[in-house]
């Protein structure tokens, strides 16, 4: 943080914060509160709320909002050297600071439980093969934890369900992984290794709490319903439960995950691949210094495809 200038009368004194640089130099460079806030990485609402703390900082007013903008004001012009200066010398202490950590940058990786074991995996490796000397940390969240928890620079990047709303992160391309559909050998049709949606009847399908991603839930679940109106389903904590339930004949489950199977469960391709597993890297791009989006996450998203 930046203490401000000793002429800043008494009742205005405070800190400047790295926030509020990014925030006075993404409103001059966009000129929109929206685009503003969609590089800075958070909503409207706190980046408004941080320009009006930022001004009442410096004591004066920084940009003229006018139909569809803003523009700086003359003060803004003059202060916007020294913002740029000043976040320039906050980046450069950070990329000095991970250069000198003697274990290498830390890169703390979420994942969504849907993501399969063997996919999970295969882009915590990529993370290191990236990234040389990086000790990489990986924990499991719901999308919903995971979007807020990388928002808040708790997690480096994560690996969620699309649809999501991203609250400002940057994301990768969606990778689509094909599912299989596990079914109670006592109920499931005789069409082989391939099954359409709707001919799997006689069990309902398990599904994840909505709170957990609910964009991408209700997906799943308008397209459950296009294909199978009458099949029904049931909420399971994990796909671990929801296994144990097809097992009992009681659901069944659509995974990406090609290891996961039980006795009296069989295990079909789903015709036409309706519900696939929709998958995206995001990250906050004010926080991650020492990454090179265009480099690191080209390779984690291919990370994703091929594994």
């Amino acid at each position: 943080m930046i203490r401000l200038p000793g002429h800043i009368a008494a009742g205005q004194r405070g800190m400047l914060t790295e926030r509020h640089l990014q925030i006075f130099i993404a409103l001059a460079e966009e000129q929109h509160f929206g685009d503003a806030a969609r590089v800075v990485g958070i909503t409207q609402p706190p980046l408004s709320q941080g320009l009006r703390r930022l001004e009442a900082l410096v004591g004066a007013k920084l940009f003229e909002r006018g139909q569809g903008g803003v523009e700086l004001t003359a003060a803004g012009a003059a202060l916007l050297p020294y913002a740029r200066r000043a976040l320039s010398t906050i980046e450069e202490l950070h990329q000095a600071a991970v250069a000198r950590d003697p274990e290498g940058p830390e890169i703390r990786l979420g994942l969504a439980p849907e993501v399969p074991p063997s996919t999970g995996a295969a882009v915590a490796a990529a993370c290191g093969a990236a990234i040389p000397g990086s000790r990489v940390t990986v924990v499991s969240a719901p999308t919903s934890s995971l979007v807020g928890q990388v928002s808040a620079g708790r997690l480096t990047m994560a690996v969620v369900l699309h649809p999501a709303v991203l609250d400002g992160l940057e994301a990768g391309p969606v990778t689509l992984l094909p599912t299989w559909a596990l079914v109670p050998t006592s109920v499931v049709p005789d069409d082989g290794d391939e099954v359409k949606l709707r001919r799997l009847g006689g069990a309902p399908v398990a599904v994840r709490p909505r709170a957990e991603a609910p964009a991408a839930r209700d997906l799943f679940l308008d397209t459950l319903a296009l294909h199978r109106p009458d099949g029904g389903t049931v909420v399971v904590t994990d796909e671990r439960a929801g296994l144990a339930m097809a097992a009992a004949g009681q659901a069944i489950v659509v995974t990406a995950d090609p290891s996961l199977t039980a006795p009296g469960v069989g295990r079909h391709r789903l015709v036409d691949d309706p519900l696939p597993v929709r998958l995206r890297l995001v990250w906050s791009r004010t926080r991650t210094p020492f990454l090179r989006p265009a480099d690191v996450m080209a390779q984690l998203t291919d990370a994703l495809v091929v594994s």
